[in-house]
This record gives structure tokens, sequence and C-alpha cells, in this order.
């Protein structure tokens, strides 16, 4: 019995062990399928990744909680010399309503409208109801833009108090930056404003555009399905700051000048302002700085498009010229003359236009220093020479006169007094010794015809408004040696007569000297360049000393302002049509006399007045300028005072400054070292940059940002900004 047990265990156990084995590879089987089948998978995957990839991600990602939100960059400030700021960025919000949010809740709509209903008392809340319950789907609907954290403040009090107000839901506030001029229209010309997803226009605002823009940043992220947060922040990316040359002061005083000339001056004569155009620019002579730069009418900056700053002037065409009978704008008419908004869109880009800089004209006889210079340095003229004036001089078919030529003309004058007395023959004569190829060799010297590359936004082209070898005849050099029948723009004048009384060094023309980071850490200096020297230092000095003449003895004495000597030269061009109702005046000067500092350059574009062709009105407006100015620059006075001018000091609050008197001790100033000249021809620009004595290539100097008005050597009518073919015999001072 015992034996047949064992026997029926072992087979049992040989049984089990079978089955074992039978298993077991079953199970070797199947886990190959298993690998099989897993790596087919995979395989798949990878297929199904690599084709259709894109699209079951975006499946993916549509059926979860995604938002994203952009964090705006801050553009950069524009400061004055001193750090005042003139254009900056201030954070506003924008009022953001989520229907969605708001309708989760039965209870969020009415308490969230009763919220914003007490916080802006203005706002059209049943509007914001229409939208929430027609779109219960919207997440991003604007209701109000750019307000102010005061404004807001209230409704995010009454937000955050849940335990009051646990209702409220469905409001944020976006972040966004809004530009802001806090002086209004100061420099408006200059500075440019932005208009909102286009940047800078016009001015610094536009050729800085880079510059100032930053960079967005963003916040993003989504709510997986376990409802946890997963969110990315790129922070934004502030713009530069741009210091100008500009001294906000300064500029004021020049802006006060012009605004006050206008009052006195407008319908005078005719309807409108008190000229057609104004402007005055202040330079460093050592250095190219601008220290102001304005022209009128100007413009409000935080509101650029405000008709009614256009009123006074004339309306212009839809291309932007202005004809000589043209409408002046008014209260009673400029709605109507401007009701097409192509013609409003172009007068108000001719309101945006700096004229400084953009506008053309013949100079008149502030070129004639010009002219002396390019005679004495090139040697054709040695200022030993006399010259007999009869008041008129035929030149070819023209017998062309001098603005004497009623008393009989000037009589014999020196090179000097031809300058100081703005003697027409006795520059004619002068040209006819200097010759045409010497003559618009320096002309090409100091520049004119090409661009100053200042860094303002708009700068105009005068490469096809003077005269080349092959346009320039014996009546042409005879009319430009006094500024007649070729065309400038101010900062093409004012920038050559700098190197005319400095040394002769001509600085490239500039408004910004430094650019910031947001933290305030320099980013670039911008260093003083000089370009070329146009003429000697001996050549200079004769320069400095006619035109001191002009003032002391000559038709500039009325342009010297209360304490000082100033050096400097009348103009007065006779512009097209020449029908001796067209004058544009000047008066381009340089202060102190002994030891030039800074020059200016006042320019009125056909005064509002009966009598036109009087330089005073050039004059009268640089003494009321420099008055201010010069004692603000810490200039010492040198000039005894009248009775007249103390009352006129004691008015205006200026203090009284001589140097090296008892009560008032002198001022270290910093001496501007003449720029060294190696042995290459090079130009140290006192630690600046190193450039060659050569000028640039016309090319360097040109830009075509700006048309070429269609003109070659003859006069360009302002007008229409025609090319005129003009044959007067009377050409004026």
């Amino acid at each position: 019995m015992k034996s047949e047990k064992r026997v029926k265990k072992v087979r049992r156990i040989r049984v089990e062990n079978g089955l074992n084995k039978d298993m077991q590879a079953k199970l070797v089987i199947l886990f190959v399928l298993v690998l099989l089948a897993f790596a087919g998978l995979g395989v798949r995957l990878i297929m199904i990744t690599r084709d259709n990839g894109e699209r079951y991600k975006k499946q993916v990602l549509s059926q979860q909680k995604y938002n994203s939100v952009t964090l705006p960059f801050k553009r950069g400030d524009i400061l004055d010399c001193k750090g005042s700021k003139l254009a900056t960025s201030e954070k506003v919000y924008n009022m953001i309503v989520d229907a969605k949010v708001m309708l989760a809740k039965e209870e969020s709509l009415e308490a969230t409208l009763d919220a914003l209903r007490v916080c802006f008392p203005n706002l059209d809340v049943s509007a914001i109801r229409t939208h929430v319950t027609q779109n219960p789907t919207s997440q991003y609907y604007i209701v109000k833009k750019q307000l102010t954290y005061d404004e807001i403040s209230a409704f995010l009090e009454m937000d955050n108090n849940n335990e009051e107000y646990p209702d409220i839901a469905g409001v944020w506030f976006e972040n966004e930056y809004k530009r802001v001029y806090p002086n209004n229209s100061l420099a408006s010309d200059v500075i440019g404003f932005t208009v909102r997803g286009e940047g800078g226009q016009y001015g610094l605002e536009q050729y800085y555009n880079d510059v100032l823009e930053g960079i967005n940043g963003r916040e993003y992220g989504y709510l997986n399905e376990d409802e946890t947060l997963e969110r990315t922040t790129i922070p934004a990316t502030d713009g530069y700051n741009i210091v100008t040359t500009i001294d906000a002061n300064i500029q004021q005083i020049v802006e006060k000048y012009l605004y006050q000339f206008n009052e006195e001056n407008k319908n005078a004569a005719r309807d409108g302002n008190g000229a057609n155009n104004l402007g005055c620019i202040i330079m460093d002579v050592d250095t190219g700085d601008i220290l102001a730069m304005a022209s009128y009418p100007t413009f409000d900056l935080n509101n650029p498009r405000d008709t009614s700053r256009l009123i006074g002037m004339k309306k212009s065409e839809l291309n932007g010229t202005i004809p000589y009978d043209a409408v002046v704008l008014t209260e009673a008419n400029i709605e109507e003359e401007l009701a097409d908004d192509e013609i409003k869109n172009a007068n108000l880009a001719n309101l945006w236009k700096n004229f400084c800089i953009s506008n053309t004209y013949e100079p008149g006889s502030t070129y004639k220093p010009f002219t002396v210079a390019a005679g004495l340095e090139s040697g054709k003229l040695t200022g030993e020479e006399y010259y007999t004036c009869n008041g008129a001089l035929q030149v070819s078919v023209h017998n062309i006169k001098c603005h004497n030529y009623k008393k009989g003309g000037c009589g014999t004058l020196s090179v000097k007094g031809a300058v100081e007395n703005s003697c027409n023959v006795s520059f004619m004569l002068m040209g006819r010794q200097i010759g045409s190829n010497t003559f618009l060799e320096y002309q090409n010297k100091y520049n004119f015809g090409l661009k100053t590359n200042v860094d303002l936004y708009g700068e105009a082209r005068t490469d096809s408004l003077i005269f080349g070898g092959d346009t320039m005849g014996e009546t042409e050099l005879a009319t430009s040696t006094f500024g007649q029948g070729f065309n400038v723009t101010m900062i093409q004048m004012i920038t050559g007569y700098c190197s005319l009384i400095n040394g002769g060094y001509y600085y490239e023309p500039h408004m910004v000297s430094k650019i910031t980071a947001s933290d305030g850490s320099v980013v670039k200096t911008v260093t003083p360049r000089v370009l070329k020297q146009t003429i000697s230092e001996q050549t200079s000095a004769q320069i400095v000393d006619y035109c001191i003449g002009v003032v002391q003895e000559g038709t500039g004495k009325e342009a010297r302002p209360a304490g000082y000597m100033i050096g400097g030269k009348t103009g007065t061009a006779e512009m097209v049509p020449r029908d001796r109702t067209n004058y544009l005046l000047s008066f381009m000067g340089f202060a102190p006399a002994d030891n030039p500092q800074i020059a200016i350059y006042v320019v009125v574009d056909r005064p509002n007045s009966w009598v036109q062709d009087n330089v005073g009105f050039a004059r009268k407006l640089c003494r009321n300028i420099l008055t201010e100015v010069l004692p603000y620059m810490n200039i010492y006075m040198t000039e005894e005072l009248t009775e007249k001018e103390e009352a006129e000091l004691a008015e205006l609050n200026i203090t009284v400054k001589r140097a090296n008197t008892e009560e008032e001790e002198p001022e270290e100033t910093e001496e501007t070292d003449t720029p060294d000249v190696d042995e290459n021809g090079n130009i140290d620009a006192h630690g600046g940059d190193v450039t060659s004595s050569i000028p640039v290539t016309e090319e360097e100097m040109q830009s075509d940002d700006v048309e070429m008005a269609p003109l070659t050597g003859n006069v360009l009518n302002m007008e229409t900004g025609e090319a005129v073919k003009e044959n007067t015999d009377e050409v004026p001072y």
C-alpha cells in the first residue's frame, strides 16, 4: 500500500514538473509577443509624433486651460542736458472684462456691475452688461484704456476685500505705458511724438526709435487636468534713455520770444501769424552741441492732432506745398477747410515739420562772411582791398542794384567796411576776384549742398539747390556772393558759421550727448566730432573781427544785448516771386565777442508787416533772446549799461554779472583746446573721434529719406517747391 502511494506521488510530481515546463515555454512566447507589441507601439508612436505631432499637440493644448499675458516694455526717457525729462513713459491700465468668469457665479454679474458703477461714475455699465450677456464665453473685452492708478485704486480695494465683496469677479487691469511730455509744446519740433503701434514720429522720437524702444516680455502658462499651474515669465527689456544737448531753460527763453513776436505781429498787415515761419538755433561753437532749436508755430506733444494749432497758418495742398495765395486758416473756416481727412493730415504734417532742418530758402547777406572767408583763405583776397559802390553793378545783361542805390551807393569801402555795411556791389566785385571755381570749392567745404547729418529725422537735401560748375555763370556768381540764387537750411548755415569763428573746425552738429540704460548706466557717450577744417585760424580771426564790426559800426547794432558785445551778420533775402513782398530776414551771431562760446541764428520768414524788408525784426529777436540767455550761462557782462538797459534787466529779474569784482568772482570754466592736426591731416576732436580733415563723401552726407527738389542750380520757390528761373535786375541786400 505504501509503495503504491509513493508511486502515485512521484507520478504527480513528474506531471506537475511537466506542466511547469509547458507553462514556462508559453510564458516565454507570451513575453516575446508582448515585447514585440510594445516595440510596434513604440515605432507607431514615433511615426505619429513625426507625421502628426503638431496636430495632436494642438488638440491636447486646446483641452487645457491656457493663458498668456504680454508684459510691456517701458520706452526710454528723453532728457535735457541737466537731466530734466522732456519725454517719459508712465504706467497706465486698461480695464478688461472676462465674461466667462463674471458669469461663473450667478451673483457675480450684478455685484461686479454695481462696483463698477460706484468706482467709475462715467462708465457705461449697461454696455458692459449687454456685452457679457451676449458673449458669455468672451474672456478679453477692453472697456476703458489708459487709466491711471488713482482711477482704478478704489475698485481694486473693493475687489481685494473678499469679506465685504465676495462676488466681484471678471474684471482685471492690463498694464501698459503711455507716452507723456511734461512740458507740452516745449521743443516739440525737436522731440517729435509717438503713435501707438507705430513708434516715434518726427524728431528725436523717430530718429532714435530703435534706441528708445525695448522688447516686450511675456508671462504664460496653463492649468493641467489636475488644476496644477504651469507658468513661465520672460521679463520685458526696457528701452534706453537719451540725454540731449538741449538746455530746457535756454529752449524756454527762445520759445518765449518767438511766441511774443507772433503775438505782436499777427494780423498786422494780413490775416494770419506774425510770420510764415520763425526759427532759432543756438549752438556751442566748439562742440556742435545744439543748446536750443525752436520754430513757430509749435504743437502740443500730448495732443499732436489738435487742429487749433493750425490757426494762423496758410492751408497746404495735399502734397504739402503751400500756394502763394493760399487760404489762411482761421477759427471761422478751419472746420470747413480741413473737412477732408487727407487735407487735414497734410496740414498737420506741415505743422509737425522742423523748420530749422526741413525747410530751405535763400540765405541772403548772412552768407557774406562765407564769401569773404573763401577769398581770404584761397589767397584771392588779402583783406587790404577797397571797392567803390555807386549803387549798382552791370553784370552781363543785368544791372544789379545795391540796397543803398537810392542814396547813390555805399561809396568806397574796405573789405571789413563792405561786411559791416552789407554792400552787394563790393561783394560782386570780390566774386570776380575769387572766381566761380574757388567759390564753389569753398561752398562745398562749408558743406552747402550736403546734409549735416544732424541726429534728427527729416533733414532736407540741398544738393540740387546749389549751383555747379556747369550752371554757375557770371550772373549766378555775382548773386551768390551775397546769398541769393541758391538754397540752404538753417542747420547748414549755423554749423558752417561756427567753423568760421572757432578757428576753422567744422563740427558735426548733434542733439544727443549720451545714451543710458534704465538703471542709469552709460551705454554710449557721443563725443564732439570734427569732420574737417574749412579755413585757417588766421582767416577765422579776421572773420570774427569783421563780424564784431557789423555790430559795433554796421547793420547789426540793434542786435547787441544789454551788457554784452557780440559779433554777427544781418541778412535780407528777397524770395520768389520777387515782387518786393516776400522777404526772409535773419541775423547770425556769436557771443561773447572776445571769446565766442555760442552761435545764434534767427530767421523770420515773410513777416506780417506792410514793410517786410526790415531786418530789425531779426535783430530785435536776437537781442531779446541773448539778453536772457547770456546771463543764464554765467557769461560776464563787458559793456556799460544805459539807464534803459538797467531798467530792462531789472524787469526781467536779471542780476548784473561782471568779471573780477569783489561781489562776484569769476567761475572757473573748462577750456576747450584747439583740435590738434597731425602730420597726416587728421584732426583730434578734443579727445573724441579722430577723423580726416578731408570732407566726408557726398554719399555719406546724403540720404534718400527726403525727396530731392526738382532743381538744378535755380531758385526754389518755398511756396510751391518748384524750380524758378529768375532774371530780375534788382536783387536786395
